[in-house]
């Protein structure tokens, strides 16, 4: 990969990031869902992996905006929460604390997403890209919300099974 040497760089090395990051998470929330037992969650998780493909539609508006190809690089952070969470779920043998693993694992990924499409949102308009920041504010906005929502359904009914 070349060297990063000005915001510009910066920004297409975080949304090459987050492009293959979306991909990874759509997976890995599909997975999840299919290991949940409370229907709010897999609801909630089906729900989740749908926005990613917005979220990818407007990566790659984003791509085009700035005349680049839309491609990923591997995240190394998101490869490291995804197998966590993996390691997680094969540990936790009672369904009510594996939801609540879920949850956990689930909002580590949207954590991570929250801190980068927050960052390229700024570096964007930093660098004049107005309409390019108001695509990644969107998706920022969607990983809050459903961040929010998982948040509720913890802590209203899984964590108290869980316990």
């Amino acid at each position: 990969m070349a060297q990063i040497i000005d915001l510009r760089g910066l920004l297409l090395h975080g949304l090459k990031d987050m492009y293959y990051a979306e991909k990874q998470s759509k997976k890995a929330l599909s997975d999840m869902a299919g290991k949940a037992s409370n229907d709010d969650l897999k609801k909630q998780l089906k729900e989740h992996g749908s926005h990613s493909d917005e979220h990818l539609k407007r990566l790659e508006k984003v791509f085009d905006m700035l005349g680049e190809k839309a491609e990923g690089v591997t995240c190394e952070a998101m490869d490291g929460i995804l197998k966590e969470a993996r390691h997680l779920m094969d540990e936790v043998s009672d369904d009510a604390t594996r939801d609540a693993a879920i949850v956990f694992s689930a909002q580590a990924i949207d954590h991570y997403e929250i801190t980068r499409y927050g960052s390229l949102a700024t570096f964007a308009e930093r660098l004049g890209h107005q309409e390019a920041s108001d695509l990644l504010g969107d998706s920022l906005g969607e990983e809050e919300e459903a961040d929010e929502r998982l948040s509720q359904l913890a802590e209203s009914v899984l964590n108290q099974k869980a316990a």
